[in-house]
């Protein structure tokens, strides 16, 4: 344990949290699978927490009460240092407040909490947003894990899918320059399989909205290998992701809010996809990761 990480201990797995970002970066089960991607070359993050924007605004530009504020996709969160505020054998909290800093860039008062929970099958990632100043906080908050695809080395990409609990016959949202088009897709999701090959991704991610499942399943169609399944509360959207040219990653994510439509560009707090939040109040969002087949 160091201020920089801190790893949880729960029967046969591991988790390994970092303070910059509060940003997972291992779920490792004794045998030595690896769920989380190691940041390779490929694309540098492991699971970073979007907040408080997800996706881009145009011209990287937040407009608020006649003023312009610099707000890089994304958000800043994932850059910025969060403090501990728990340690322990299977939990673990951090937190990040607004400063002088943050302010310059997006001029809201806010506490953002973000505890970790490891037990024997799995991750529970609880996120709470709590307005501490006097005006309405508008937000979004996301989740942004990358996992290991293939999960086993050596069997093809191409044999892997997600299975959603429900049903997702609804078009598919796309994005081009990080904005929203405001023309869908038609949805790859069979039923309620969606098969993976890098070809999913040429058109860079795919946004289910609106989302009819709670949780989905990765893996081998098979059903042979490591697997998990991801399941959430509180989150409207779903990202997946991998690099279009291709990688050996896939981005599962659970989002409250996305980026700004290719068509808007007013007032931030007007921007489609935001929570509002009252002063005093809070908004709290998790997901889990639960693994298995060893």
């Amino acid at each position: 344990m160091t201020d920089d990480t801190h790893t949880l201990r729960s029967g046969s797995l591991t988790a390994t949290i970092k303070a910059h970002g509060a940003e997972m970066c291992s779920l490792r089960h004794e045998d030595g699978t690896e769920f989380v991607w190691q940041a390779g070359p490929a694309w540098p993050r492991h699971a970073p927490l979007l907040f408080p924007i997800v996706g881009r605004l145009a011209n990287d530009e937040m407009q608020h009460r006649g003023k312009t504020y610099r707000m890089t996709q994304h958000g800043f969160a994932r850059d910025s240092r969060f403090v501990w505020a728990e340690r322990g054998e299977r939990r673990c909290s951090l937190m990040l407040e607004d400063s002088e800093a943050t302010r310059a860039l997006y001029p809201f008062a806010f506490r953002l909490t973000a505890a970790y929970t490891l037990d024997d099958t799995g991750l529970d990632l609880s996120l709470t947003v709590l307005n501490t100043g006097g005006e309405t906080l508008p937000v979004s908050l996301g989740g942004h894990p990358a996992f290991n695809w293939p999960l086993r080395p050596g069997v093809p990409k191409e044999s892997y899918a997600l299975t959603f609990t429900n049903e997702e016959p609804s078009p598919v949202h796309r994005v081009e320059g990080g904005l929203l088009l405001a023309v869908t897709d038609p949805s790859p999701v069979r039923g309620a399989v969606l098969p993976l090959s890098e070809a999913l991704f040429a058109n860079d991610a795919v946004i289910l909205d609106p989302l009819n499942s709670h949780a989905v399943r990765y893996g081998a169609e098979d059903g042979t290998g490591p697997w998990l399944e991801i399941s959430w509360r509180g989150f409207r959207e779903l990202g997946i992701w991998s690099k279009p040219s291709g990688a050996p990653f896939l981005c599962i994510e659970p989002w409250r809010g996305y980026a700004s439509p290719k068509t808007f560009d007013g007032e931030f707090t007007d921007k489609p996809g935001l929570m509002h939040i009252a002063p005093g109040a809070e908004e709290r969002l998790s997901f889990r990761i639960e693994v298995g087949s060893f």
